[in-house]
This record gives structure tokens, C-alpha cells and sequence, in this order.
């Protein structure tokens, strides 16, 4: 999505199960049970059930990782931030909030700025370095990741996780779907860098 969603038509749909292509039906089924809700997002993405269908696995696989849950929404907001998608900002803004997640460290990485906790600001510097060369990091930076406890595996999740979400957040920028009411306390606009 965009920092500031448009407001011209788009060609995108929002499908419902009964108006998805019927691949899409089930895994929009299974989402609408498991959140409550059909976000708007998966509406949009059900026109293309193998997008919704992969970008559902991938991020259940990165939900399986030896990261824990607060390393991994790092690196989700890291991205999500970085290529300015507003719904999946709101949504791990939730999550964060789910977690029960210092209110500080979200603020900073809706906001883009460092970590005070160290360990996790390690995993925020490595995904933006994974990402500006193109995974060819390095081993001072990959010391430097690993210092913290992380392990080579580690660093390999993150690159799943970098490629779910950049997956996620490129989709969900060209379909441009609102932003869901559920989502509306943990709404974001993009902040300068």
C-alpha cells in the first residue's frame, strides 16, 4: 500500500469467497476464521490465488522460525516501512501490540529510527543490510549480526522473511486496498527516514 492510499479507481477487486477465482476461496475462508475478518488486503490478492496461496505459506513457514516473535516482527516492519505499506505497518503494528511489545521499540520502527535494545537493533541493521547488497553482506556484517546470539540459520530466516514481505508489500502497494476498520487505531504514515 501506499504511505497515502490513493483515491483513483483501481482495477482491483474485492473479491469475496463467492467472487474469488475458486482457488482463492478456501485460503480466504481459512483467513476470515482465523482473524474474525476478510482483510481487505486478502480481498484484493484473491485474484491471484498462487500469490495469495504462496504469500500465505511463506509467511507461515517465517511464523516457524527459530527467530522469536519480536525478531521477526523487526524484520517484517523493517520491510514494511522500508517499501511504505501502510496496511502491513497497521497490521504488525497489532501484532507488536499482541505481543505485548515495548511501546518504544514500536514507535521506532514505525518510525525507522534505532533500537534501544541492542539485540533487536542488530536484527534490524542486518535486514537492512541483506537488503542493500543484495545478500552479499559480508563477514564483518554477518559477525556482526552473529555476535548477538544469532546463528547462521538466523540469518538465513531473515532472508526468508526479507522475501515473504517484500512479496507482501509490493502486492498489497499495486492492489492499494484500504485500510480495514480493525486496523484503524494502529494506522501509519510514512515518516521520513
Amino acid at each position: 500500500m501506499s504511505a497515502h492510499p490513493s483515491t483513483a479507481p483501481t482495477p482491483f477487486v474485492d473479491h469475496t469467497p463467492e467472487s474469488a477465482p475458486t482457488a482463492s476461496r478456501p485460503l480466504m475462508e481459512a483467513t476470515a476464521r482465523r482473524l474474525g475478518y476478510l482483510p481487505a488486503p486478502v480481498a484484493r490478492l484473491a485474484a491471484s490465488p498462487q500469490l495469495l496461496d504462496g504469500f500465505l505459506k511463506l509467511s507461515g513457514l517465517f511464523e516457524t522460525t527459530t527467530l522469536d516473535p519480536l525478531a521477526r516482527e523487526v524484520v517484517i516492519l523493517t520491510i514494511a516501512t522500508r517499501n511504505a505499506c501502510h496496511v502491513c505497518v497497521a497490521m504488525h503494528t497489532g501484532k507488536l501490540a499482541a505481543l505485548g511489545a515495548d511501546a518504544e521499540l514500536t514507535s521506532a520502527l514505525r518510525e525507522r529510527r534505532p533500537l534501544a535494545d541492542e539485540r533487536l537493533e542488530a536484527v534490524r541493521v542486518f535486514t537492512i543490510e541483506v537488503l542493500e547488497r543484495a545478500g552479499a553482506v559480508g563477514p564483518d556484517t554477518l559477525n556482526a549480526f552473529l555476535a548477538y546470539g544469532y546463528t547462521t540459520r538466523n540469518a538465513l530466516e531473515v532472508v526468508l522473511g526479507i522475501g515473504t514481505y517484500t512479496l507482501s508489500t509490493l502486492a498489497n502497494r499495486m492492489t492499494d486496498a484500504p485500510l480495514d476498520e480493525q486496523l484503524a487505531p494502529f494506522a501509519w504514515h510514512e515518516h521520513a527516514a
